[in-house]
């Protein structure tokens, strides 16, 4: 029986799981709040505020909604899926008690330490004083997180002292506001950062895919920290062996560890983590699907999405494999100038029909508009574009492609996104 679901969410993550989701036989009509124009090529768009979850139920009940799909993380910490489910709509998404692994860093990190999850040294601070008396003790370089939810912002890897205290202090002082009032220090990790999502129905949960994000705003992987500047999939320091090992230290534990506190995880469990001699560490869980890695992951996958998310719902999610193409995918993201300090909105985009009828190519919106029949930036990372292709290098040779075909003054990007793929690349030809 066709469903009629309910997208949340106006970003590029949400823009390719309509695309995804448009593919399904499962899928009658597809509604999307409040979404931007690339989502409104695909779905009947309405003006819904996420974070009211009884005009949310409203619209659900007024539209016949079988299904909502939560796109990011706020609505989740808020209670939305509960909500909802207390009023008869499914929902695709962990419960208010299960978010907690992405809304506190200070539960996510006792949590690991109860429930043997390798992660990183850490202590947990509600004042400045004992917390600076921490980070001495432990040395620089060392990470200061604010708990709470603070859009990727929250997190100051300090390469010194002076650089952890001045975080503490500010931190304390209330620039994230309430995410701010309890702070986490830990260990500084070392190895190689990768992505890892796992679909979860409550008792078990099965890998879904990989990726990696470069999160820095400069080439070369400098500057300030953003929201991502691109991605790619699959991460190729996450081989079968390793997503075992992760599966098995990492996310098993957490789902039976949640299961125990009366929380079952269900949804999508994304695991930021860092690959280092000893094997897998969490740096952090987040509760959803990342953004811009679902941009390149679910161009990859051969299932319908539409029929693994109600399977999470109803906690029955079959334990084979999701399949995914062998190809690997590479997204850049365009940001408006001045981002992530103060992107300049309002410039007009040109030639993203052009760039998006390439061969493998595929364009999602993020902070865009439409004004008077013109393409408008309207956010901080504004455009994704992703090329999917036999291996990293061709599928970078086309995402550029794309991107040197889109006329967007206003705008810039990275040129060197998937830089550590292309290198292991080029260092394993030379070794054959």
């Amino acid at each position: 029986m066709a469903k009629t679901v309910l997208l949340l969410g106006s970003g590029g993550r949400e823009h390719a799981m309509a695309l995804a989701l448009s593919k399904s036989p499962l899928l009658g009509r597809l509604f999307a709040a409040p979404g931007n124009p690339g989502i409104g090529a695909l779905a009947d768009l309405a003006a819904l505020d996420m974070t009211d979850s009884g005009a949310v139920l409203s619209f659900c009940n007024a539209k016949g909604v079988d299904l909502v799909i939560v796109g990011p993380e706020a609505p989740l910490v808020a209670g939305l899926v509960d909500a909802l489910e207390a009023g008869g709509v499914m929902a695709f998404g962990p419960s208010a008690a299960a978010a907690r692994l992405e809304g506190s860093k200070a539960f996510t990190k006792e949590f690991c330490a109860r429930f043997s999850v390798p992660t990183a040294a850490f202590g947990r601070f509600e004042a400045p004083a004992p917390a600076k008396a921490y980070a001495r003790e432990k040395g620089a370089p060392i990470v200061v997180k604010a708990d709470g939810l603070a859009a990727g912002k929250g997190v100051i890897v300090a390469m010194s002292l002076s650089e952890a205290e001045a975080a503490i202090d500010m931190m304390f002082e209330g620039a994230f506001g309430a995410a701010g009032q309890t702070i986490v220090i830990e260990a500084f990790l070392s190895g190689e950062e990768a992505s890892f999502f796992a679909l979860c129905d409550g008792t078990k949960a099965v890998a879904f895919a990989s990726a990696q994000d470069h999160k820095r705003v400069g080439e070369g992987d400098t500057g300030r920290n953003t929201g991502g500047m691109g991605a790619y999939s699959p991460a190729p320091i996450i081989d079968a062996a390793m997503s075992a090992r992760v599966m098995a230290e990492i996310i098993d534990p957490t789902m039976k560890g949640m299961a125990e506190l009366g929380a079952p995880f269900k949804g999508v469990l994304f695991a930021g983590l860092m690959i280092g001699a000893d094997g897998p560490k969490l740096i952090e869980y987040n509760v959803r699907f990342g953004d811009p890695e679902t941009q390149v992951i679910l161009p990859r996958l051969e299932d319908d999405l539409l029929t693994l998310i109600i399977a999470c719902v109803e906690g029955d999610l079959p334990e084979a494999a999701v399949r995914l193409s062998p190809q690997s995918a590479l997204t850049v993201v365009l940001a408006a100038k001045g981002y992530p300090e103060a992107p300049e909105k309002g410039s007009e985009i040109r030639g993203i029909d052009d760039a998006g009828a390439l061969p493998g190519v595929t364009i999602t919106h993020a902070g865009t508009k439409i004004l008077d029949g013109r393409l408008i930036a309207d956010g901080g990372r504004v455009l994704n574009v992703t090329g999917v292709g036999e291996d990293i290098r061709e599928a970078q040779s086309r995402a550029y492609a794309a991107v040197d075909a889109i006329d967007w003054p206003g705008g810039f990007w990275r040129r060197d996104i998937g830089w550590r793929a292309l290198k292991l690349l080029s260092e394993g030809s030379r070794k054959a």
